[in-house]
């Protein structure tokens, strides 16, 4: 199968691209204020790196999600709204859905460091 990478650092040409695909003899060049792209071609893209990359992006979002629970069921804690009965039901739903993001990110062979997305001046995610 045909990898297709084009490099380029405006968004006028990653417009351009996707909305008329891309395979080969494609001027994309910073320097030119016209993207022409061939009329009847396709991207190809790798099945399993669409994949990798979807799950990366959802298992990103969730990790990101479990983060923000627990700090609110701190929160909570502290503040003295939860019974120990709570705590207990709560403490053990945020383990098993961090036993999951692990399991889950073990399949999609991602390392921990892949679900923290760089942000640049805000800096990383997670």
């Amino acid at each position: 199968m045909d990898d297709t990478r084009v490099e380029s650092t405006s968004i006028g040409d990653f417009a351009g691209l996707m909305s008329a695909g891309c395979n080969s003899g494609c001027d994309l060049s910073s320097s030119s204020q016209v993207v022409t792209l061939p009329r009847q071609s396709t991207l190809n893209l790798d099945q399993d790196d669409v994949k990798n990359g979807l799950g990366r992006l959802v298992l990103t979002l969730v990790k990101l999600l479990h983060e923000l629970l627990e700090r609110q069921a701190l929160r909570r804690i502290d503040a003295g709204y939860l019974s120990d009965a709570d705590i207990e039901r709560l403490g053990l739903a945020l383990m098993k859905q961090a036993q999951e993001i692990e399991r889950l990110r073990h399949e999609f062979n991602l390392d921990e460091e892949d679900l923290n997305l760089d942000l640049g001046p805000l800096g990383k995610l997670l």
